[in-house]
């Protein structure tokens, strides 16, 4: 496959807490940096936590890499002014993009609740932001709808009501399902949703740790592909391989359906992100594979 470049990718990592964990972060984004992504997004911590390293992060990125890094911000743990000033603070800085999200409780919450003087959801988050300047906003999506969301209906109008408000784009949760997929993307045009509903894709580089994963968020794990990593906890070359051609599948399968857009779930690591990427015909811009004049 020739260079496809009418393909964008957009990538997603998170503050690291190591020095070890730091060091494979930027040999990641060092590495996924010459494939041009739309944008790299940072997260924030599901509970808000990790703010200053999230910070620290998204200005190195733009210093050593020139690329757009896009910041996650929630509803979590701070009062609306508190987080007009990040955004504003973000603004200043030239940063334009942003991925605004409700968030979820602590961990030692039982149920999310809105903060004392904070934003509520992530559809009042998206409007706070829009009086702060005109960033270009991703909220995220469900497929297979929200675990807390009381019915399919009303996820879809939250979605909805998060674009309306002035939101860009929607990121979609991972999924393994393609079919429910093209399904929800069905039922956003159906509802007069027009922005770009972008789907999510998690290269599996564990399948425990996907499990997890899945059992927090409420994606579904379909039999076959239990079936595909059976055995294989202590094989990382063949799961690569499997992994590798899971995500490739779908990919292709999304661009015949007229996909031409990808966010990657990098969990920090770049090999096997880059290697979808390849296969898809998203090449590095210095043509060599290495990092280009702006790393």
């Amino acid at each position: 496959m020739t260079e496809n470049k009418n393909l964008q990718v957009s990538f997603e990592f998170f503050p690291p807490g190591t020095p070890a964990m730091e060091e494979t972060l930027w040999n990641s984004i060092q590495r996924l940096a010459p494939l041009n992504p739309r944008f790299v997004s940072v997260t924030y911590g599901a509970d808000g936590s990790t703010r200053d390293r999230t910070h620290r992060i998204v200005h190195r990125i733009i210093a050593e890499t020139g690329l757009r890094a896009a910041p996650h911000l929630t509803c979590v743990g701070a009062t609306k002014e508190e987080v007009q000033a990040i955004a504003r603070q973000y603004w200043d800085e030239g940063i334009r993009d942003i991925v605004a999200l409700r968030g979820d409780a602590p961990a030692e919450v039982e149920k999310y609740e809105p903060h004392p003087g904070g934003y509520e959801y992530g559809v009042d988050l998206v409007k706070g932001l829009g009086e702060v300047g005109e960033f270009e906003i991703s909220v995220a999506a469900y497929p297979e709808v929200h675990p807390e969301a009381p019915s399919a209906a009303f996820d879809l109008e939250n979605l909805k009501r998060k674009l309306d408000a002035g939101a860009t784009r929607a990121i979609t949760q991972f999924f393994f399902d393609v079919d429910k997929f093209l399904r929800f993307r069905d039922q956003c045009v159906s509802a007069g949703i027009t922005a770009s509903i972008v789907p999510g894709i998690l290269p599996i580089n564990k399948f425990p740790q996907l499990l997890r994963f899945a059992n927090m968020c409420g994606a579904t794990v379909p039999a076959w592909l239990h079936d595909r990593f059976e055995g294989l906890d202590d094989d990382a070359e063949t799961r690569q391989m499997i992994s590798a051609s899971i995500a490739i599948e779908m990919a292709e399968r999304l661009q015949d359906e007229g996909i031409d857009e990808f966010h990657f779930y990098t969990l920090n690591r770049a090999e096997l992100t880059y290697a979808i990427c390849h296969a898809l015909g998203i090449r590095p811009q210095d043509g060599n594979g290495g990092v280009n004049a702006r790393g």
